[in-house]
């Protein structure tokens, strides 16, 4: 019997041999698919931004003149002129285009500036040498369309530049004209003029949509008429003009997304070609 077993004992040894061969062949691969991929999505440019500002400036006079009538005819010039400093408030709607283009409009409020003068000339009758003490005092209203360009943010500092076109409406107090004691008084000028700024400054991101903004700006508004006609005949008079040297704090509020300059990139999974399979081919 044994005899008779052994050839079907070979046979299914080379069988299970074979079968167990061509398993480990066709065996398919354990497939790992790759970890998640992450990339950094930026911040979309563009959004429009709330501002307020409290400010000092100091102004200075290009030049003042005041015209006489009567005989003689003629023009005088103050001898001396000085404007103190004030405070202003402002505050303004802007939008900022791209990460290094924003755009706005501002107004700021400039309080009063008191100004002191004299001038010199000939009273009385006989006329005899004679010196005034001049007194007044400026506010002025302050609208502008500005442009800036930010020059890259570093540790969250965004230093820039701009600057700005607009007007200003200006309004002269009464110039108080005293000579030896007595008092004459001109009712001061209010009017429309032509104004342009510079400006220089940093903001730093306190939040994502909140910086703090610190800068200079330069401002020129042209010239206009400062006061009116007295009733001793003087007048009117004119200002040539202001130069206006101002420091800036303030803050400003990025709607949306915030500032993307300020706002962290946020970080999207990537989603990888799906893995396609080639079996192997055996020849």
């Amino acid at each position: 019997m044994l005899k008779t077993m052994k050839p079907v004992i070979v046979a299914a040894a080379v069988a299970f041999a074979t079968g167990a061969y061509a398993a480990d062949i066709y065996e398919p691969p354990v497939v790992e698919m790759p970890p998640p991929q992450y990339v950094e999505k930026e911040v979309a440019a563009g959004g429009w931004y709330l501002r307020g500002d409290i400010n000092y400036h100091w102004s200075k006079l290009r030049g003042t003149e005041y015209i006489t009538y009567g005989p003689p005819p003629g023009t005088d010039d103050f001898d001396t002129t000085d404007l103190d400093g004030a405070m202003s408030l402002g505050a303004g709607v802007g939008y900022q285009m791209t990460r290094y283009l924003r755009t706005d409009f501002t107004a700021d409020y400039w309080f009063k500036s008191d100004f002191r003068g004299t001038t010199s000339g000939v009273c009385g009758d006989p006329p005899v040498p004679c010196t005034s003490t001049d007194r007044s005092a400026y506010s002025a209203l302050l609208l502008m369309a500005n442009a800036y360009v930010d020059l890259g943010t570093y540790r969250g500092v965004t230093p820039y530049v701009g600057a700005g076109i607009g007007g200003a409406y200006v309004k002269w107090d009464d110039l108080e004209n005293t000579i030896d004691g007595e008092t004459d008084v001109h009712r001061g000028a209010k009017n429309w003029r032509f104004a342009w700024s510079l400006m220089a400054g940093a903001s730093y991101c306190l939040t994502e949509n909140l910086q703090l903004d610190a800068g200079y700006r330069f401002s020129r508004i042209e010239g206009g008429r400062m006061f009116e006609e007295s009733g001793f005949g003087v007048g009117p008079g004119y200002d040539d003009g202001f130069n206006v040297h101002e420091a800036r704090a303030g803050l400003r509020y990025s709607f949306g997304g915030g500032n993307p300059n300020c706002a962290v990139p946020q970080m999207v999974a990537y989603d990888p070609p799906p893995f396609k399979y080639e079996p192997p081919v055996y020849k």
